[in-house]
């Protein structure tokens, strides 16, 4: 029985390095414009485990993640659009009317990114990218179970807002998310004044895939972590923030769940600019 394209699972692992080093050049300067415009971020997600469990990268991991405060991830918005370099790219939902979903990636122009979730979509940018997820305020009442029905929320976001395929099984899941996310939402947006005193944040509900649910006395003052021999940001307290999401961060998964995200990544398109180029004859 097959059990995928042995070439292509190759192909990964030898360009996997590169693709991370692309991704720490666009952490870098995501660092530049928030020193100096004085946006707080902080590594988070596996970026964060692997900082603190590696010293930099997960080993098999292919993606970069960063927090940001709402309020924080708007103005970075509104200021990378005009000050990140020609070959980088600010995309958000303010920026980039093809996206399906509420996601705010800086994306590397010179460079191809594929994954599941990319398949069937449109044209645009598709280039490797660091993640930023917007945090805001969660209920001090009630808060565990509204960090399980945010990740519920995250659940059906992602589908309703991913390519389906035509069957029984999707349609009867589009009509019963279809129905049921909107109910969340509402429920979300009645519990909202319980957070007004700030004791607890996450990321927003339709990126909570964890449940996760943060004491901000945690995360805030920020402190610093060295991830691959550079220092940046990180929450106060690196192992209480780990284990609200991991749980046992420390140990290593089993070997079969050590696997990259992508389906495809090129590392580097072009070694030169093409807009220094002579443009082709026309026929």
């Amino acid at each position: 029985m097959a059990t995928g394209n042995a070439y292509l699972a190759t192909y990964r692992q030898q360009h996997l390095r590169e693709a991370q080093e692309k991704m720490l050049s666009i952490l870098q300067e995501i660092v530049k414009i928030c020193e100096r415009h004085h946006i707080g971020y902080w590594l988070d997600g596996g970026t964060l485990l692997g900082a603190a469990r590696h010293g930099g990268f997960i080993p098999w991991d292919d993606d970069l993640d960063l927090g940001m405060t709402l309020p924080d991830l708007k103005r970075f918005v509104s200021i990378a659009s005009k000050e990140l370099p020609s070959h980088l790219v600010m995309q958000a939902p303010e920026t980039d009317p093809t996206l399906r979903r509420r996601e705010y990636k800086v994306r590397d122009r010179n460079s191809f990114f594929v994954d599941a979730d990319d398949l069937g979509r449109e044209q645009g940018e598709r280039g490797i990218f660091v993640d930023i997820f917007p945090f805001v305020n969660y209920p001090s009442y009630l808060s565990h179970m509204a960090a399980r029905m945010t990740r519920s929320m995250a659940v059906m976001y992602h589908r309703l807002h991913s390519p389906h395929y035509y069957s029984l099984r999707s349609a009867a899941e589009l009509a019963y998310f279809g129905v049921k996310l909107p109910l969340c939402q509402l429920m979300w947006k009645l519990m909202r004044p319980l957070a007004r005193d700030g004791k607890y944040t996450c990321a927003i509900p339709y990126y909570n895939w964890y449940a996760a649910l943060y004491r901000a006395d945690d995360l805030w003052p920020l402190g610093t972590i060295t991830f691959e021999g550079l220092t940046f940001s990180a929450p106060r307290h690196v192992d209480n923030y780990l284990t609200s999401i991991f749980r046992n961060w420390r140990e290593l998964p089993p070997p079969e769940k050590r696997k990259v995200h992508a389906t495809f990544y090129a590392p580097e398109l072009l070694s030169e600019d093409p807009r220094q180029q002579e443009p082709l004859a026309q026929e």
